[in-house]
């Protein structure tokens, strides 16, 4: 996992598998997905933790692969 994303870069991803904006408080964007009943929180940083990022993905589903095609 040598590239790093931002927050911006994940919700144009989550827009792209039908994911909406529902809100931001601060820094946090607040995403959710009506069809699969899910929503997430992308922190709208520079750079994302590994961490972070790997709780983002497994909370939607995804891999890191399926995320760079989306990027």
């Amino acid at each position: 996992m040598s590239k790093t994303f931002s927050g911006e870069e994940i919700v144009k991803a989550l827009r792209r598998i039908g994911y909406y904006v529902d809100h931001q408080r601060g820094s946090h964007i607040f995403m959710h997905n009506l069809e699969q009943n899910k929503s997430v929180i992308i922190p709208n940083h520079k750079e994302l933790r590994k961490g972070t990022l790997n709780n983002i993905l497994k909370k939607i589903g995804i891999s890191i692969e399926e995320l760079k095609d989306l990027t």
